[in-house]
């Protein structure tokens, strides 16, 4: 097995993912989870694109010599894990729930 097939299968396997998708830097799926349907991945592919390109701009102009490494987007019932990384970028998806008061 290769190690990208051996992280794959830790993030399918890790408590409350729901999928994950891996893209290029044009926002093209290239890998995404086997229950995830292909339209749901292309969506989460082109939109984090969009999102991360616009959050690294951000980061570049508060201090030139930073670069957006990664992003966690809390969601009502989800959390979206984003790391870009030279031209690919992963996109997991997963189930979160709110502590609550004791």
């Amino acid at each position: 097995m290769s190690e990208v097939e051996e992280a794959l299968n830790q993030i399918r396997n890790f408590k409350g993912v729901e999928g994950y998708v891996i893209a290029d830097s044009n926002g093209n799926v290239l890998r995404r989870h086997p229950q995830m349907q292909s339209a749901e991945a292309e969506k989460y592919a082109l939109y984090m694109k969009e999102l991360a390109v616009k959050a690294h701009g951000v980061v570049r102009d508060i201090n030139p010599e930073n670069s957006l490494q990664f992003m966690r987007i809390r969601l009502r019932k989800l959390e979206l894990l984003v790391a870009q990384e030279n031209d690919f970028f992963v996109v997991v998806i997963q189930k979160w729930t709110p502590a609550t008061d004791s």
